[in-house]
């Protein structure tokens, strides 16, 4: 059967899709034995699909052994090769933070930070590079509910004195070098073939996000990322994101602000409120990537 016929002069609605990704454990075998146990990561990804799907958006759910590299990777890519200028993707993950070391020089902490997903970790150089893929003017929404969540890429110290009741979701540092000692091959080669994929292009994904990219620099920057990006972290880049039973502390607050819908506030707006309801020693950031003063007016979750 055709499709609706648009007509002459009128712009066909956007398109939106989403993808929510949520881990209550890792595999031992990618992580030198340690498997991560959480509680509440499932819970946020599907809350943030059921948002999605409440929006009109089309979602797709990784959850815990199925959210896997090649998975994640597979839904990005989907995604950018579907959706055009002016559509939206809502991108959410929910899990372990963790880091492998920079051998490819583009650090300044001379790490590069993590997702960790069930079978090896997503790199954030991999992240910003898939999402450099996506169109010009497609709008990206990312929440991330992960310990080195205020950027996706800093260095965040280990935790200590949290609630008896509330686990990091940090992987401890030395089974982060356990890991690395275990598969370096695997992941000095993977940053290898990153950078090499990124020369060339208008954007590096190392220096997208490096705090000294200030001023000129960084306007130049988001000016050669054709998307626009907004990321809703969980914490700054040196604190930890908690967990929590029912849903991790961030996205218990996001949830609670957003109210069903009923918030009608822009993206400003939503961040202050959750910050505002979340203790000093959690401050959730947003951060804005490309022309995204629109994006920024819009109530969150609009397609």
């Amino acid at each position: 059967m055709a499709g609706k016929a648009v007509k002459p002069g009128v712009a066909p609605s956007p398109k939106a899709l989403s993808l929510h990704i949520g881990l209550n454990a890792v595999g031992g075998a990618a992580y030198a034995g340690w498997t991560g146990p959480l509680a509440a990561c499932e819970f946020d990804a599907s809350d943030m699909a059921a948002i999605a799907r409440q929006q009109g958006m089309k979602a797709s759910v990784l959850l815990t052994k199925k959210a896997t590299r090649a998975a994640t990777l597979s839904g990005l890519r989907s995604a950018a090769k579907a959706l055009r200028s002016g559509d939206l993707f809502f991108l959410s993950y929910s899990g372990h933070g963790g880091q492998v070391p920079d051998v490819t020089g583009d650090e300044a902490d001379r790490k590069d930070e993590t997702w960790c997903l069930h079978d090896g970790q997503l790199i954030d150089d991999e992240l910003y590079l898939e999402l450099g893929r996506f169109a010009s003017g497609v709008r990206i929404l990312v929440v991330s509910d992960s310990c080195h969540s205020g950027t996706v890429t800093r260095e965040v110290p280990q935790s200590s004195g949290l609630p008896a009741d509330r686990r990091s979701r940090l992987m401890p540092e030395a089974v982060a070098t356990r890991t690395y000692r275990e598969h370096k091959a695997f992941y000095d080669q993977l940053q290898r073939d990153v950078s090499a994929a990124a020369s060339g292009r208008a954007f590096d994904p190392d220096t997208v996000v490096a705090p000294a990219a200030g001023g000129g620099r960084l306007a130049a920057i988001a000016d050669a990322f054709k998307p626009q990006l907004l990321l809703i972290s969980g914490c700054q880049d040196n604190q930890v994101s908690l967990d929590g039973e029912r849903n991790g502390a961030f996205t218990e607050q996001l949830l609670a602000v957003w109210n069903r819908g009923a918030f009608r506030g822009d993206y400003a707006v939503f961040h202050a409120r959750i910050r505002a309801r979340l203790p000093a020693s959690q401050s959730p950031k947003l951060f804005p990537l490309g022309s995204v003063s629109r994006f920024l007016k819009q109530v969150p979750f609009t397609v």
